[in-house]
């Protein structure tokens, strides 16, 4: 029995690394993408008509005090 793992050749260990800066860019674009997506739902809440009066309150509250 051989339970020692084994090294793959050069051109398969080539086109593994290769694969893989592949995959990490595939994350890099949905990451991005991801951050857009959140980032525009954040806009539509802060925008959205309940929180602009909830901070219209409460600068009135602040300016009262």
């Amino acid at each position: 029995m051989n339970s020692q793992p084994q090294i793959p050749d050069p051109e398969t260990r080539t086109r593994s690394i290769a694969r893989w800066r592949e995959v990490c860019l595939m994350f890099d674009d949905l990451n991005m993408l991801l951050d857009e997506a959140i980032a525009l739902a954040e806009a539509d809440i802060r925008n959205s008509p309940i929180n602009v009066e909830r901070r219209q309150r409460a600068r009135n509250l602040l300016e009262t005090k």
